[in-house]
């Protein structure tokens, strides 16, 4: 890709997006493997979060294992775009929100320790912006583990993990919340983070170690910012089906290759029918759209309806909010 045109970054952000060592010096066990010193890495992600390639090397939590989530949307007239998004963004269980190319032109997610601090989320947008809020509850995951291969080689996707919430144990809500936001860019991390925890540096490890285990943490590593590095034409592909078709169609569409997201989604009655959802990230609008080609021609999908929207701006992307600020603090 273009925009990674230094071998070493590639090698980086290809190898290092899952997996992310967990050990006293992570980093040297990652400048081992390029060929570099400790502090060469240490730099080079430094650099990279600082342009905005990357946000983190933190965790992604598998969604609904700690707590609660729902992507939402609202219409906002023209003329009220940029204030209603600055609205959305204000609120700190907002962990993404993107413009989409549609009527229902905002689109973000909403976070929080349980269900009913997402819903005072969005219920405080619909009445400071005076708009319906959709409320598109997830059902079920077929594919989530996103991420981003800087070569040109396929991009291996593990298959779903179970997840067993049982293994959660008291102060790891913090934890998640800290790995959720992002490890230090220091040669000891853990050690760094247990500090701002008051625990003990091999206890910190031996959690992640557990939690990672468990699916509770889905994916330890570089978090890329896509859009930076090149896939700037995304595009949230829905379908209306019937509910017993997603069962063949969503395993079906998250394997086609260029898919890089599906799960079902409770739709809204008389709003918006649409079921099973899909993400098609590219470097160009034509690429996108060869991939939706793919899937419409697959057979479980036949009949279905769809609507694509392309995004169109990134107003807001951090980790999900696990822990009330109050209590993170």
């Amino acid at each position: 890709m273009d925009h990674i045109t230094d071998p070493t970054d590639r090698r980086l952000l290809d190898e290092f997006q899952r997996d992310f060592p967990i050990t006293r010096r992570p980093f040297q066990v990652l400048a081992d493997a390029l060929g570099l010193d400790e502090a060469g890495v240490l730099g080079r992600l430094a650099r990279m979060r600082k342009t905005g390639r990357i946000t983190r090397v933190g965790a992604t939590i598998a969604p609904g294992a700690v707590s609660a989530s729902t992507l939402a949307a609202v219409a906002a007239p023209d003329e009220r775009l940029e204030e209603i998004a600055a609205l959305i963004d204000a609120e700190p269980g907002v962990n993404h929100n993107y413009q989409r190319e549609d009527s229902w032109n905002l689109w973000f997610v909403a976070t929080g320790p349980d269900r009913a601090h997402v819903n005072d989320t969005l219920a405080r947008i619909a009445h400071r912006t005076g708009l319906q809020v959709l409320d598109l509850r997830l059902v079920r995951p077929f594919n989530v583990d996103l991420g981003f291969r800087m070569s040109g080689a396929a991009r291996h996707v593990p298959g779903p993990r179970k997840v067993d919430c049982t293994a959660m144990q008291p102060g790891d809500r913090v934890l998640l919340q800290a790995l959720s936001t992002g490890l230090p860019l220091v040669a000891d991390p853990y050690a760094a983070l247990a500090r701002t925890l008051d625990r003990d540096e091999d206890q910190v490890m031996v959690r992640i170690e557990a939690l990672h285990a468990a699916g509770i943490i889905s994916r330890l590593g570089v978090i890329v910012r896509h859009r930076a590095l090149g896939w700037s034409a995304n595009a949230m592909v829905v379908w209306d089906m019937p509910a017993a078709q997603v069962d063949t169609a969503g395993p079906a569409l998250a394997a086609l290759p260029g898919v890089t997201l599906c799960y079902e989604r409770n739709p809204v009655e008389s709003v918006w029918p649409y079921r099973l959802y899909s993400m098609i990230h590219a470097r160009s609008r034509g690429e996108a759209l060869e991939v939706l080609s793919g899937a419409v021609a697959l057979p479980e999908l036949r009949g279905a309806q769809h609507k694509v929207l392309f995004s169109t701006r990134c107003f807001k992307q951090t980790g999900a909010l696990i822990q009330p600020k109050e209590a993170a603090a």
